[in-house]
């Protein structure tokens, strides 16, 4: 016996049936950016028309993908500055001092010879850092290699001048670029176009032959006795003319005598300079790149003795 709401039994589970496939299907299609995955949302929708295929990601736009919030793509956390502790914990560049580059006179003290290179012994330096496979890196380079863990060559070392002195611009520059090394002249800004001192178009030159050009003050003050307008006077106002004369901004710093203390460094940041160069204390735990470790090589050092310190030093 058949019972009379057969028929329409049949016919309202179909319908029930066609309404749901239909309901599922515009929801899926109904979806926004804020119901979907943020690489979904990345994703061009393709056409039912057409047989485009869903893009590979790197052809994606990553911006679109990217949340809101504090979530960052994986790119940026890669490039990001490692923090004070990540910093301390590298491999530290050998980093070396130089100041005048001259042979000793008569009257130079035993104390001054320590700061006073004779012309062939630094040449001496020179070919025995080359001859030893050491590459010159310049500041940016080791920046980059703090903060980030950039790569650097094999076997690098940094070369830096403070003070101006001639012997710089006519015996050290040449000697460098027969090797194609590059330094780092840390001016002293009241003494350039005095005698035995570089001239600013002496300067000029270095920067656009490829060395670096940093500040080490207006007249050599102390930093750990600046006060109010001295900031003005000894970094600010040099780094200014600085920047004038080679065209490009001045943001690496060179204590005077190696000394600084960490009230110093937010007046250096203030004033753009986004590493400085002690001599050889501890760096500072909280802000390595504005304590970074230098050694003075000195004017007693054979190559070989130079070599040593480098090892022990670094």
């Amino acid at each position: 016996m058949k019972y009379p709401y057969s028929l329409f039994r049949t016919s309202f589970f179909t319908l029930l049936s066609a309404f749901l496939l239909c309901f599922s299907s515009c929801v899926r299609e109904g979806k926004t950016v804020e119901t979907q995955s943020p690489v979904e949302a990345a994703i061009p929708v393709a056409s039912a028309n057409t047989d485009a295929a869903i893009p590979a990601p790197d052809s994606l736009s990553l911006q679109a993908a990217i949340p809101a919030g504090p979530v960052q793509p994986a790119a940026v956390v890669a490039n990001s500055v490692a923090d004070a502790e990540t910093i301390i914990a590298r491999k530290q560049v050998p980093i070396l001092c130089y100041h005048q580059v001259r042979d000793w006179r008569e009257k130079d003290s035993k104390q001054a010879k320590d700061y006073i290179i004779p012309e062939e012994r630094f040449k001496d330096h020179i070919k025995m850092l080359a001859d030893s496979g050491y590459q010159t890196v310049l500041p940016d380079q080791l920046l980059a290699y703090l903060t980030t863990g950039a790569p650097l060559p094999e076997k690098p070392v940094m070369l830096t001048f403070d003070d101006t002195s001639l012997g710089q611009y006519t015996v050290a520059a040449p000697e460098l670029e027969k090797y194609g090394f590059k330094g780092v002249f840390f001016i002293m800004t009241v003494s350039l176009g005095r005698p035995n001192y570089m001239t600013k178009a002496q300067v000029k030159e270095l920067s656009d032959k490829g060395h670096a050009i940093g500040s080490h003050t207006w007249d050599h003050q102390n930093v750990k006795k600046y006060q109010g307008q001295d900031w003005v006077t000894q970094v600010e106002k040099p780094s200014r003319q600085l920047a004038e004369i080679t065209g490009k901004p001045t943001e690496y710093f060179a204590y005077p005598f190696g000394l600084w203390n960490p009230e110093a460094i937010p007046e250096l940041k203030q004033r753009g300079m986004v590493a400085a160069f002690q001599l050889a204390d501890k760096r500072d735990p909280q802000d390595p790149l504005h304590s970074i470790r230098r050694i003075i090589a000195s004017g007693y050092w054979s190559s070989n003795s130079l070599h040593r310190a480098m090892v022990n030093s670094f």
